[in-house]
């Protein structure tokens, strides 16, 4: 059986734990989701079902233009998330 993939959901999750430093926003789990579903929501997804595709994602990864794509969608919405966080301080445990 064939399976559909996102693997832009891996690259911005990859992303995001090299860069979550940097980015000044709380790491809790509900900062986390809100920021990626953000990033990925500004990043074209790259669907792929066999090893190839998956090859040519990877392949596109080692582009510049590509990493610096992902890594600015991750910084724009975490300044969104951290001006606009949805929880309160104290849910955080502080985790920033």
């Amino acid at each position: 059986m064939y399976v559909v993939k996102n693997l832009m959901e891996e690259l911005v999750q990859k992303y995001y734990e090299k860069i979550i430093d940097e980015l000044d926003v709380c790491k809790c789990e509900k900062c986390k989701a809100d920021v990626m579903a953000l990033a990925l929501n500004r990043l074209p997804p790259r669907y792929c079902v066999t090893e190839e595709g998956k090859m040519y994602v990877k392949l596109k990864e080692l582009e510049i233009q590509f990493e610096i794509d992902i890594i600015a969608a991750l910084a724009a919405a975490a300044y969104i998330v951290k001006n606009n966080m949805r929880h309160e301080e104290r849910d955080c445990k502080n985790e920033m």
